[in-house]
């Protein structure tokens, strides 16, 4: 049976992303759309799901659950705001996988109440990518969370690859990955070194 999620799991802000990087090899990868009209919102997640569909790679939608179900999504990421208000027995009984997002240990047995299929911790180290009130956690907090959590652990926020040796190390099912690749003078490039090095 095949890992729940490949190493390499990309985060990307919208469909043209996605279309980039998904032939390359990309075997998962999250869709994280912000602020798009609810009619934008659902033809990128079906576009996402075809494209993904086509070179088996597995889509994780961000927050749009609803959306989820209604087009056939079979795996979403929550943030612990959004939990507070998905419908969690929906979700379930729509078969779709989740992930949640956890920053302290009251967030990590928030998540494990609920069985989620992964958590994910972060930031690792900081991150630019936006303004959080949590400190960067580090790779010995991360290594801890992947020996207590039942549920696989995937590491994000400030992780580059050149740190990913090292985040590997911990136990982490998957790194996260996100200004390594929007922000990367190569996208693609770096998506195949990043592929060379977790495949080796």
């Amino acid at each position: 049976m095949p890992p729940l999620l490949h190493p390499f799991y990309p985060v990307v802000p919208d469909i043209n992303w996605l279309v980039r990087l998904v032939p390359l090899g990309v075997k998962t990868i999250q869709l994280r759309l912000k602020d798009e009209p609810a009619g934008e919102v659902k033809r990128q997640i079906e576009m996402a799901i075809a494209i993904c569909d086509r070179h088996d790679c597995t889509l994780i939608i961000n927050d749009y659950w609803r959306e989820a179900i209604e087009l056939g999504g079979g795996f979403i990421h929550l943030g612990q705001e959004d939990l507070a208000i998905a419908d969690l027995e929906k979700i379930r009984n729509a078969g779709i996988r989740f992930g949640l997002s956890t920053h302290s240990h009251e967030e990590l047995d928030i998540a494990l109440a609920v069985k989620p299929d992964y958590v994910a911790l972060g930031p690792i180290w900081e991150t630019s990518l936006k303004k959080m009130k949590w400190q960067p956690q580090g790779l010995e907090r991360l290594k801890d969370w992947a020996q207590k959590s039942p549920v696989p652990v995937v590491a994000i926020g400030g992780i580059t690859l050149e740190r990913a040796p090292k985040t590997l190390t911990t136990g982490a099912m998957s790194i996260a990955v996100v200004t390594d690749i929007v922000f990367h003078a190569n996208p693609e490039q770096r998506v195949r070194d990043w592929l060379n090095l977790i495949n080796k």
